[in-house]
């Protein structure tokens, strides 16, 4: 079985994203589980000559993820939780 585990493709965001890979195919003792890196650019990344504020907020940061989940371009995202919003979109959890 192959996950693909939507990222920031931040140097940050990576080594989360990678740690994460690894603690799930480590969790599948049998090596059934495969997990693929599916790196995205946020509408943050490319906001960066101005105030988030004025641009939409932090939730900017996470938005193709969420739109890659409920697409199923992306089966789960990892996230720095400082850039979550409090409110999350309808079939976000």
């Amino acid at each position: 079985m192959k996950l693909r585990l939507g990222t920031r493709n931040s140097p940050l965001a990576m080594v989360q994203s990678r740690q994460v890979a690894r603690l799930l195919e480590e969790a599948n003792s049998d090596g059934s589980l495969s997990v693929e890196l599916v790196p995205m650019l946020s509408s943050g990344d490319k906001a960066r000559d101005r105030p988030l504020r004025e641009v939409g907020g932090k939730g900017l940061f996470v938005k193709e993820l969420d739109e890659g989940l409920l697409a199923g371009r992306i089966d789960l995202a990892v996230h720095s939780l400082k850039d979550v919003p409090t409110l999350l979109p309808a079939g976000i959890a």
